[in-house]
């Protein structure tokens, strides 16, 4: 199954901690994947992650592994 449609009907949500409507990202929670987009492209591609790659990236940037 194609991402985009995967992805269809998905609620669509944004950090609570983003500065402003239109620089960030959104993150959906669908059976088996989490989706990610840019708020300012909602028709454009999605970034999809199996639960386990998610959990994965939260924890290392929680830990500070992706911070410059």
């Amino acid at each position: 199954m194609p991402t985009a449609s995967r992805f269809a009907d998905a609620q669509w949500c944004k950090s609570s901690h983003s500065p402003s409507q239109a620089d960030c990202v959104e993150v959906a929670v669908v059976p088996g994947h989490v989706g990610v987009r840019d708020t300012k492209d909602r028709h454009g591609p999605v970034l999809s992650f199996s639960k386990t790659e998610w959990r994965v990236f939260l924890y290392a940037a929680k830990a500070g592994a992706h911070d410059g």
